[in-house]
């Protein structure tokens, strides 16, 4: 998920099933590169392809993961880079939290 055409052909997929020509024109990609990605999602456990006659349909996996995957992106979405973290202890390198008082 951390490659960046996976993840804009993740975000296409939760609005609906596709077919990988549909993502390919739509990204802006070839269909082979999109195949590829899809693949790797697919291997993964990420999403799952349906044989529709000759084509295949992609999709999420399963609801849970939909669910999982939109509340990441909402909380993606929503989170303001230059605001200060409020956890006092935060454990991340670099973290600017406000220190407990002993």
């Amino acid at each position: 998920m951390a490659d960046a055409t996976r993840s804009r052909i993740l975000l296409m997929l939760l609005e609906e099933p596709r077919y990988p020509a549909e993502l390919a024109q739509f990204l802006g990609l070839t269909r082979s590169n999109v195949s590829n990605h899809l693949g790797c999602l697919r291997d993964c456990g990420i999403v799952v392809a349906e044989l529709q006659g000759r084509r295949t349909r992609y999709e999420i996996v399963d609801a849970h993961l939909t669910r999982a995957l939109n509340a990441l992106v909402e909380t993606t979405l929503a989170v303001d880079e230059h605001a200060p973290c409020l956890d006092p202890e935060c454990s991340i390198t670099g973290c600017q939290a406000p220190k407990q008082a002993a």
